[in-house]
Formats: structure tokens, C-alpha cells, sequence
């Protein structure tokens, strides 16, 4: 607080002398540049949605652009209903710590996580009809988290009321403490059995409106907008600068998307599915790794996914392959593979700190996450096999389909005869075939399947017979 208070003033004296310097120079085309040096630079940014990791992002970003600006001021635009605790306390810290005084406005409500972070601003103006407090910490269904994450909110509110320091005001014999925030009121804000005299005299947490927070101390003004803001700090004639998502955070807040994220969890199951019933490395598993990489890249960004998440997921890529080209039928690995690839999409959902809260905190978290893989999952796949039907038989896509009907009476056959001739000759394997593959026979190349065990490239086979138009081969 002191800190931000001597940066204040010296940046006023260093104004005023740049001022007396300039005012001698005889040259009126420095007058431009005089008005533009002695403005005061304001940069502005907003928290208007839950306090989560994505604010904590934009937050630390906008501190930086303000500090590379060589702002003087910074004006934090809030509107939440709250969110992460540990969230908040990281802008609460970045805040109390930052070398540049922040200005808050509240633009109708800040409650709970956003009390924390509006607390800590250098000073506070609140939109008429605004409220801020109600800072109790409950989970996801609303209900209150146990006393030692609530003692540790009341210690943090207490503590940033206190860094804004206090009066000591001697009268008479008497001694008096006046807060410039009131500590116990922040702390009530948090504890229902802590009553506030001539505030709030029942057990309920305070909620300050716009006249008692201006009344109690909590607030420097009310205030209707921005302008008005800068009016009332005197900052009117300022040079205004405010922060604008970059088009990484746009990509981001739409890769985020659940309807996206279910589409590429699609992509990816779909791509290497596809993958494995055909030979080689193609299109199918370069869909499922580009799919992969634009589902997992903005969670780890977000600091949502972590490393051993997306570990998770690529073991289960891996068993699933082993069961399928390595070990016989579908048995342990398999089901351990599919188990482990839901769980890791899942858990890249959620962020870490839910593994630190009790009961059904941490529980609802995850049934959450895994709800929104699984529907996700689903409606995809729905969504593709309705949407694949009506693109199959569109005017745009008929060109594309073959759809003429190949009649016997027109000496159109279901099989191909030749293969029949094929039986009791011999050639090579031209693929692996565990068990379908591809041999070659004559110099052609047919699809086949090993009638027992595996064939590995390059081995002797024979033909043994031809059902349904599918060879059936043994090594020799």
C-alpha cells in the first residue's frame, strides 16, 4: 500500500517538473506532445464470468500489457458471482502486489471469490444497485465445504481488508484503531456467527449493497460506468487503453466448447478405429492425432490437463493396439485400454484442485466431467450417423455415392468368380494377417484371412477355400 502510495507521488513530481521544463521551450509544436506526456495512462480490463483458470490467464496477461505500457493506472471491470478459491487468491496476490495502484468497479455484483479479488483493489466504486460479499466457500451443489477451507477464506479476507492499513487516532486519553477495511467485516462476509454491530446483527454472512459499502468504508464511491469512474478519480482527460482477448483466446474459448470437444473426441475414437482395420499408416490416424492435439492442447493451456492425464490416455491407445495386433481376442487389455482412454479424457476436464475437497465436492466434479465425455461422446456419434445419412442422399452428394442398382437379370453377380479358382494355389503373405490381411497370388493382390493364428509378411500361404467371397488361407 505505502509502496503504491510513493510510486503515486513520485510519478506526480516527476509530471510537475517535466512540466516546468516543457512549459519554457519556446517551440509550440512540442504542445501536442506536452498534453500527451502529462496524461495519465489508464489500462482496463474486465472479470466478467466465473473465477477459474481462464480469468487467472487473462489477468496475469493484463498486468503485463499494462506494465509494458507503462500504465498508471489499472481499472479492474467486475461482475461474478465467484468461483475457484485458490483462483482468486493468485489475482488477489497479483493485485496486493502490483506496483501499479488497481482501481475497481463493481458493475453490479461481486460475490464470494469476487469479493476476495475486489477487496484487495487500492479502491473500490460500486454501480448503484451493486453488492459485494457472501463469501462462504460451498461446492458445486451449493452446500458448505468444511471449516478448514472456510477458516482459510476468513484468514484471507481478514488479511487483505488489513494490507490496506489503518489510522491511529489518539483523542484525549483514548486510543482509536480505524481500518481503512474493516477486517471483521470481511471476515463476516465468510462466518455467519460473527455479527457486525449496527451492520448485521443476525447469523447470516454480510452482503454490503453500494450504500453500505460506501458507507462501511468498503467502497470510494458509486459509480454508474467507466467514465464515471474516471471522473471521480480525476482521471477524466486520461488515455484509455483496454485489454482485448488475442485470437489465441478466441481459438481457445472455442476449442473449448462441449459441442467442439465432443466432435473431437468423436475424430479421435473414430480415426483410430478406422486405423486399425486398415493396413499401414494413413488419413484415419492423422485425423485422430491432429483431433487429439486440439482437444488436449487448450485444456493443458488452461492448466486443466496435466501431463500424466494425457499419459493416461495414450496408455489406453496403447493396450487397445496390443490387444488388437499383439495379443489374441478381446480379453484384460482391451477393456483396461477403453477404461483408461475415458479416464483420461475425463480427468483432463477437471482441474486438479477438486482432488483436495471432501465428499461429494470432489465426486460431482468428476461424475461431471464424465457425463460430459460420454453424452458428448454420444451425441457425436448420433450427430454423424444422422448427418452422413442426409449427405449420402442430398443433390450436392449424389455425385459423389454410387447409387445405380446392378440387377442379375443384367449379368451383375454378388461375388467374383475367380476366386473360386484360386483354391489349393499358392503365393505369399503381402501384409500381416492377424487374421485378415492381404496376400498375393499370381502376381494379384487379394484380401484373405488366416484360418488359424497369425501369418506374418513375406510367409509361403495356400488357399484353402472361398466363403462369401472371402479367401481363407494357410502358411505352408
Amino acid at each position: 500500500m505505502f509502496r503504491k502510495l510513493y510510486t503515486g507521488y513520485k510519478a506526480i513530481l516527476l509530471s510537475a517538473i517535466l512540466y516546468v521544463i516543457l512549459a519554457f521551450v519556446p517551440d509550440s509544436s512540442l504542445s501536442e506532445e506536452k498534453a500527451s506526456l502529462l496524461r495519465p495512462r489508464v489500462y482496463v480490463f474486465e472479470i466478467r464470468k466465473e473465477i477459474a483458470k481462464p480469468v487467472w490467464r487473462v489477468t496475469q496477461e493484463a498486468f503485463s500489457a499494462a506494465e509494458e505500457w507503462n500504465a498508471d493506472y489499472v481499472i479492474l471491470h467486475i461482475n461474478t458471482y465467484g468461483g475457484m478459491v485458490n483462483i482468486a487468491d493468485s489475482i488477489r496476490t497479483k493485485i496486493l502486489n502490483s506496483m501499479i495502484p488497481v482501481i475497481g468497479f463493481i458493475d453490479n455484483q461481486a460475490i464470494s471469490a469476487g469479493a476476495l479479488i475486489s477487496i484487495a483493489c487500492d479502491s473500490l466504486y460500486i454501480r448503484p444497485g451493486g453488492s459485494i460479499g457472501a463469501a462462504t466457500v460451498v461446492d458445486q451443489s451449493g452446500n458448505v465445504v468444511p471449516d478448514k477451507y472456510q477458516s482459510f477464506m476468513r484468514s484471507t479476507m481478514r488479511a487483505t481488508a488489513e494490507s490496506h492499513g489503518k489510522d491511529t487516532i489518539v483523542s484525549g486519553n483514548d486510543t482509536i484503531i480505524r481500518w481503512h477495511r474493516d477486517p471483521h467485516i470481511a471476515e463476516a462476509m465468510v462466518d455467519p456467527s460473527l455479527v457486525v454491530p449496527g451492520l448485521d446483527d443476525s447469523l447470516k454472512v454480510v452482503t454490503l449493497t453500494a450504500e453500505e459499502a460506501l458507507k462501511w468504508n468498503y467502497s470510494e464511491g458509486i459509480a454508474s460506468s467507466i467514465a464515471e469512474v474516471l471522473e471521480k478519480t480525476g482521471l477524466k482527460d486520461c488515455e484509455l487503453k483496454e485489454y482485448r482477448p488475442s485470437a489465441v483466446d478466441k481459438v481457445i474459448g472455442f476449442l473449448l466448447s462441449p459441442v467442439v470437444q465432443g466432435i473431437l473426441i468423436m475424430i479421435m475414437l473414430g480415426g483410430i478405429y478406422f486405423e486399425l482395420q486398415t493396413p499401414g499408416i494413413g488419413f484415419p490416424l492423422a485425423a485422430a492425432g491432429v483431433a487429439a492435439l486440439f482437444y488436449f492442447a487448450p485444456l493443458y493451456l488452461e492448466g486443466l490437463a496435466e501431463n500424466w492425464e494425457m499419459l493416461i490416455f495414450l496408455a489406453g491407445l496403447i493396450l487397445i493396439i496390443l490387444e488388437i495386433f499383439v495379443i489374441p481376442g478381446f480379453g484384460v487389455a482391451g477393456i483396461s485400454g477403453i477404461v483408461l482412454m475415458v479416464a483420461g479424457l475425463t480427468l483432463s476436464l477437471v482441474d486438479n484442485v477438486v482432488f483436495r475437497l471432501e465428499g461429494m465436492g470432489a465426486l460431482w466434479h468428476l461424475i461431471k466431467a464424465l457425463m460430459t465425455v460420454l453424452v458428448s461422446l454420444f451425441l457425436a456419434f448420433m450427430l454423424f450417423i444422422l448427418g452422413s445419412r442426409r449427405f449420402a442422399f442430398s443433390k450436392t452428394f449424389k455425385g459423389i455415392a454410387l447409387d445405380t442398382t446392378q440387377r442379375t437379370k443384367e449379368g451383375y453377380i454378388g461375388i467374383d468368380t475367380r476366386q473360386k479358382e484360386l483354391i489349393g494355389k499358392t503365393g505369399v503373405a503381402y501384409t500381416i494377417l492377424r487374421p485378415s490381411g492381404m496376400v498375393e497370388i499370381e502376381g494379384e493382390i487379394y484380401d484373405a484371412k488366416a484360418e488359424i493364428g497369425y501369418i506374418e509378411k513375406g510367409d509361403p500361404v495356400k488357399v484353402i477355400r472361398d466363403e462369401a467371397g472371402q479367401l481363407y488361407v494357410i502358411k505352408i
